[in-house]
């Protein structure tokens, strides 16, 4: 007698062709509309599902965990970032955790780059011109930005996608620095022509551009606060494709405002969709919507590996994008 097919529910929808693949791997409910689900309409998934597959806009936390009941074995997370989901407590719950390290780090990096170029050229600023019809020619003193190469970058965090942006940097002849929790091996720091710096805090003051690259965690919440943000040079510009709670997000728009920093260019936000309105008026910043990841081939590639992690622990193995409390 055939085993009874996984139980899988998705929480917003995916592309068409992941869809397809995990209708035909699983029994699986889609949802209908890209609305995110309520708590309420999670709770229910978590308890009828043998795993559910979430993103980014689903708070996973633990008193949600604690209502999951008996039968969910797996979050099989579509995103490689897991801060949404309190892995310590469904561990503890027999509940695995899975995510999709590594498709999206091209794709971020090259966002880095282009909100990067954006600042600095302000070309957001001649956008709106040439939208609104104002535009009466070329002059010498017209928006002029700032020449990328020479410059110097800081980059905190140097996972997979800080030395992805690393690479890219140097080939615009851009000075590349980092801070990271752990140093590099001498032979990588080499390969990417890359100063590290123990302290923070003096890189911060000497780069013209800081690239925010690391996951939130507890240890990295507002690691760009007030303080830190003053240390910045006021011709400097700063980056963030990351996690918006790295910077402390009032604190970057008073100094934004102020003058006290020249520009940014951000992705991502302290309270997600709720973006402080004062950013909104700035012409020195640049703002997207989460875009970061948002290609054809990544998104594919992400499903891809997250019918991998449900396959895989169907077959009674462990998911091999398994994450840990120790890994966070």
């Amino acid at each position: 007698m055939p085993k009874p097919k996984l139980s899988v529910v998705v929480t917003r929808r995916l592309p068409e062709a992941v869809e397809t693949r995990l209708s035909e791997l699983f029994d699986v409910k889609l949802r209908d509309d890209d609305t995110p689900m309520s708590r309420t309409d999670l709770v229910s998934a978590m308890k009828s599902a043998d795993v559910l597959v979430p993103t980014v806009t689903d708070e996973i936390d633990s008193a949600l965990i604690g209502q999951a009941g008996d039968r969910l074995k797996l979050i099989a997370n579509y995103g490689a970032g897991v801060d949404h989901i309190d892995v310590s407590t469904a561990r503890q719950r027999g509940i695995l955790v899975s995510n999709t390290p590594g498709v999206l780090t091209d794709d971020t990096a090259d966002m880095t780059m282009a909100l990067l170029l954006a600042v600095l050229r302000r070309m957001p600023e001649g956008l709106n011109v040439m939208q609104s019809d104002g535009w009466d020619g070329w002059a010498p003193t017209a928006f002029l930005g700032g020449r990328v190469g020479g410059r110097r970058l800081g980059i905190l965090g140097m996972g997979r996608i800080g030395q992805a942006v690393a690479r890219r940097a140097a080939a615009f002849g851009m000075q590349v620095h980092y801070h990271n929790r752990r140093r590099l091996r001498p032979e990588v720091e080499e390969a990417l022509e890359a100063t590290y710096w123990e302290s923070l805090d003096q890189m911060v003051a000497r780069m013209d551009v800081i690239s925010i690259n690391c996951p939130a965690t507890p240890s990295t919440f507002h690691l760009m606060n007030a303080r830190r943000l003053k240390l910045m040079k006021p011709e400097a510009v700063i980056v963030n494709t990351s996690r918006g709670e790295v910077i402390d997000e009032n604190a970057l728009t008073r100094m934004l405002r102020s003058g006290e920093i020249a520009g940014a260019g951000l992705d991502v936000y302290e309270r997600g969709t709720h973006v402080n309105p004062r950013l909104r008026e700035l012409e020195n910043v640049v703002l997207l919507p989460h875009m970061g990841s948002a290609t054809r081939e990544g998104r594919m590639e992400m499903g891809e590996k997250v019918i991998i992690n449900i396959k895989t622990f169907d077959d009674g193995h462990r998911p091999p994008d398994q994450v840990v409390p120790s890994m966070l």
